[in-house]
């Protein structure tokens, strides 16, 4: 007898009401997207759970994949078995057997949701920690603290039985909260963000800004990697490329060292804003985080901020930088945004850039630049790419097929 289902437990999203349909169908349909290399596998769901029917596929690799799917709070490979206190002894005993549970303790966790079946809770607990004692050498019961929690639930549709639980990504499944553009440098900061705005349930689609011959292809695939390294919890995702070379230059020509900086996150900000019309988006993400640098302190935020009232949403908002490259290392983006392939953020940063600027003052060197057609230019030619997680880069058409 073989471990043949996995048990997901949704977390957050047992706090939904009435539209918590929603989010289980959702996030039924992002894990059948991420596990359809597995052919034979089912997947049938309730409102406050849901399980893959294994169907003889092999479990390690669809555990590894789960990890990654926003939703699961947890999950646990069990087996099922009928509503017969013999059959729940054996297939108790089944489970532990196919642990490594010698030296071990364990004890028995039974929920009796069908209040129909004969035996009460404290009565399971006893009966199968019993028969689980009698039938294993050199496992102990520790009801306080167990390496091994059997849990057991009687249900109307049969009996559930796991033995360890295994934490999932949490947060919420991609594509619950609406769509959002997220803009991503090469750098470490960005690509944590989109992370972390895919965790609250946001499908994101990137925008990058690219300054040949300032920017090499070099940073530009820097860039494609990271989405991929994104769609592994998100699924596949559109990536923009902005041409932004001589919106740069027109900046750096006409404004004032110090508040170049500023005119030129106005630029792209605005040129974000027109792509998130034109894909349906709700939302701008951002990596800023207050303070770390020149353009992320509150007054240059205000200024920035006043060529939109799209909201703008900064996930790292309030973590120092140190908490920033831990959590990119959990999630595999740092190893590729610390390669040496500067961005167009790099490229034209002055030396003393203000931290105070006055709106006023940029609304003037602004004015003496006529900006409007090479953002629009720019916006115009921005090429599309689809990354997927599976099969890599795609071109600007392949949602279409």
């Amino acid at each position: 007898m073989n471990y043949d289902r996995i048990l997901i437990r949704y977390g957050e999203m047992t706090t939904k009401g009435k539209n918590r349909n929603i989010f289980v169908r959702r996030l039924k349909n992002n894990i059948a997207r991420k596990l359809q290399a597995f052919e034979r596998i089912q997947i049938e769901y309730m409102r406050d759970r849901m399980y893959i029917l294994l169907n003889g596929e092999p479990h390690e690799p669809i555990i590894e994949k789960l990890k990654t799917v926003f939703g699961i709070h947890s999950f646990s490979l069990a087996m099922k078995c009928e509503n017969d206190l013999d059959a729940i002894k054996e297939t108790a005993l089944a489970a532990v057997r196919q642990l490594p549970y010698k030296g071990k303790t364990f004890k028995v966790s039974a929920r009796r949701v069908d209040k129909q079946f004969p035996y009460r809770s404290d009565e399971l607990n006893y009966e199968v920690g019993a028969h689980i004692l009698r039938q294993t050498d050199g496992l102990r019961v520790n009801v306080r603290e167990p390496d091994i929690d059997v849990r057991i639930e009687v249900r109307q549709d049969g009996t559930y039985i796991t033995c360890r639980d295994i934490f999932g990504a949490g947060g919420l499944p991609v594509g619950t909260s609406g769509k959002a553009m997220l803009m991503l440098s090469g750098g470490i900061d960005s690509p944590v963000a989109g992370y972390l705005a895919m965790k609250r349930g946001l499908e994101i689609e990137a925008i990058h800004f690219f300054s040949p011959p300032f920017t090499s292809e070099r940073a530009k695939q820097k860039v494609i990697d990271l989405v991929r390294k994104l769609t592994t919890y998100g699924g596949r995702i559109k990536l923009h490329i902005v041409p932004f070379t001589e919106v740069q230059q027109a900046i750096y020509q006409g404004v004032p060292n110090e508040y170049s900086l500023i005119s030129t996150r106005r630029a792209m900000l605005r040129i974000t804003d027109a792509l998130r019309r034109r894909q349906r988006a709700l939302a701008i993400v951002t990596g800023e985080s207050l303070g770390q640098v020149a353009s992320q302190t509150l007054e240059s935020m205000y200024v920035i901020n006043e060529v939109t009232n799209t909201p703008i949403l900064r996930p790292l908002v309030s973590m120092d930088k140190l908490e920033i490259i831990e959590l990119a290392k959990q999630i595999g983006t740092h190893d590729i945004s610390i390669l040496p392939y500067e961005d167009c953020c790099t490229i034209f940063t002055p030396r003393a850039p203000k931290t105070k600027p006055k709106k006023e003052k940029v609304f003037h060197y602004e004015s003496q630049l006529d900006l409007a057609p090479l953002l629009e230019k720019a916006v115009n030619d921005t090429e599309t790419l689809v990354i997927d997680e599976e099969t890599g880069q795609g071109d600007e058409f392949a949602e279409l097929f």
